[in-house]
């Protein structure tokens, strides 16, 4: 039976796309605060009565730290409170954004994340007068560390940033521990997309090597430099215990699609039809809610429940 995960409600296909095009452009940068003083006296004196949040984490963090009511307009990658696209005003997906279309909302700042763009549109809201707060995009638990702390500066929210980064170090001390129960590491191939014939598959360096290693996996395509369509021959190679993939809203079981490539049925997850659906933005995103992600993509490849001894539990559809 195909495991799945559906904590965030149900992804439409613009969505999954969204999540998608995300994750093939992310880039790993610096957070930083481009405004008209420098970033000492920008943090000091930013004035975050009217914020745009650009990126689901940005966003995610942003609410966490009691920071969601100043908040004038978002992103489409924001998914996260269920409520924030019905309530805040929408600048498009963040890696398509129009300079004209941000700044017509009179924001007093903006907090984007390092993946936002087109260059050329964040060159231009970085030279506006509107202060423009960068957060780094690393796929790690000090970035999310780094991605709290930068926020919580910026929004002068340092006291409930300090109690976020402990939480959240918690839960990822937690998780760690579990790891150490772990027998044998499965070997877990991410999916992200067919395309002409090929797998889309994650590799080292990308958010999806990043989750599978927290839930004590072993990415089956570490050999791989970030997302690359594989050949049938190289896709046998890998030899994966369990495909990974992100959950679709539309109603087509994407998963079928991916075991009818014949690369992927010839290996030992396509024989026995081992796969997990997981939401993308959940699984993929990096933010506060990785710790229970990662922890769920684990209980899914490992029986870990309830004293558990970390052998594999996946079971074939």
């Amino acid at each position: 039976m195909t495991a799945r995960t559906t904590l965030n409600g149900r992804y439409s296909r613009a969505i999954v796309a969204t999540v998608s095009a995300f994750l093939l452009a992310a880039p790993m940068l610096g957070g930083q605060i481009h405004a008209a003083a420098d970033a000492k006296d920008a943090k000091s004196s930013l004035d975050t009565s009217q914020i745009v949040s650009i990126g689901g984490d940005v966003t995610e963090i942003l609410y966490a730290l009691g920071r969601g009511d100043k908040i004038v307009a978002v992103d489409t990658t924001s998914q996260f409170p269920p409520s924030v696209l019905q309530e805040k005003k929408k600048v498009g997906y963040m890696r398509a954004l129009s300079s004209e279309g941000v700044l017509a909302l009179n924001p007093s700042t903006i907090i984007a994340s390092a993946s936002a763009g087109p260059a050329e549109v964040v060159q231009a809201l970085k030279s506006s007068s509107v202060p423009y707060v960068e957060i780094s995009d690393e796929n790690s638990t000090d970035g999310i560390n780094q991605k709290i702390t930068s926020i919580a500066a910026a929004v002068s929210a340092e006291s409930e940033g300090k109690a976020l980064v402990a939480r959240i170090n918690e839960d990822f001390a937690s998780l760690a521990k579990d790891r150490e129960k772990v027998d044998k590491p499965m070997r877990v191939l991410f999916i992200l997309s067919a395309q002409n014939g090929r797998a889309l598959v994650g590799g080292s360096g990308t958010s999806a090597d990043a989750i599978i290693k927290l839930a004590g996996g072993e990415n089956a395509a570490a050999s791989v430099t970030g997302f690359k369509p594989l050949v049938d021959e190289a896709i046998i190679e890998l030899a994966p215990d369990v495909i990974l993939m992100m959950l679709r809203g539309d109603g087509h079981d994407a998963h079928k699609d991916i075991l009818d490539l014949k690369g992927v049925r010839a290996t030992p997850a396509g024989k026995a039809n081992r796969v997990i659906v997981m939401d993308g933005s959940y699984l993929l995103g990096f933010g506060l809610r990785t710790p229970a992600a990662a922890r769920d993509l684990m209980t899914k490849l490992y029986d870990k429940a309830e004293g558990g001894t970390g052998s594999p539990r996946v079971q074939a559809n």
